[in-house]
């Protein structure tokens, strides 16, 4: 196999492993500040006082947006639209896998067997956790693939006005507008469509969620031109220069 599909597959795995990971540990609700040790900022938001409560799935989308970039600066809007669709039905697989797991019978021991540590229902925790509500899947399916394509398109129409130079602009910039769309996405469907919530609420969430993501945009910079260098290096320059060539005009 030579480098270019080697990197490929390489980059595939960490996509599509991620973009799993992200999915089934979104369920838990984390505050950012109290992580950190601070107060929480209590932001008043559209009459909603609101704090960087995030999903857990946030700790890895950063490093889904840095792998397609890189995927779209090697191998252009093709290559992120396979990964994509591949990412969505690997996503709607593990799901359906999940739903047959949590409808299975639990053994009557194994349903006490965490009582010890407080825990009284094994059988319940296991549903909460691996049951996300339909409508959160079908919002976070939907909003994934919007937000992948838009950031393919939008990367590759920078990328054409910028050349080789300036990858930070269009990586950030790519990425500002599709998670916009991402974060409102998936808050409309899963709260609005599904949950009744009002669209002030979705709204004052959906600013939170987005000051989040651009501030990781900006702070993964020098990350990204770390792998970038990196992958340069493994490719060599004729290569690489090759690669991202081909990838403008796909």
């Amino acid at each position: 196999m030579d480098k270019k599909n080697k990197l490929f597959l390489t980059l595939g795995f960490f996509f599509v492993t991620n973009a799993l990971i992200a999915e089934f540990i979104g369920v838990k609700i984390f505050s950012l500040e109290s992580t950190f040790g601070y107060q929480p900022v209590r932001w008043n938001i559209l009459g909603f006082e609101l704090s960087f409560e995030l999903t857990a799935g946030v700790i890895l989308w950063p490093v889904v947006f840095i792998m397609t970039d890189l995927i779209n600066e090697y191998y252009g809007k093709k290559g992120v639209r396979r990964l994509s669709y591949l990412t969505v039905i690997m996503l709607v697989y593990a799901f359906a896998m999940a739903f047959m797991a949590i409808g299975t019978t639990p053994a009557e021991w194994w349903v006490n067997s965490k009582a010890g540590s407080g825990l009284q229902n094994f059988d319940i925790a296991y549903t909460q956790v691996f049951g996300q509500g339909l409508g959160i899947i079908i919002g976070s399916l939907i909003a994934f693939i919007i937000g992948q394509i838009i950031d393919a398109f939008i990367f590759q129409k920078l990328k054409k006005k910028t050349g080789s130079n300036k990858v930070w602009l269009r990586a950030t910039g790519s990425t500002l507008v599709s998670q916009l769309i991402d974060s409102f996405v998936v808050l409309y469907i899963a709260f609005g469509v599904w949950g009744n919530w009002p669209m002030k609420q979705i709204l004052a969430i959906c600013i939170m969620n987005y000051i989040y993501k651009v501030t990781m945009a900006f702070v993964l910079i020098p990350v990204l031109y770390l792998v970038h260098g990196i992958i340069d290096r493994y490719l060599g320059k004729e290569l690489s220069t090759t690669m991202i060539a081909e990838a403008t005009e796909i």
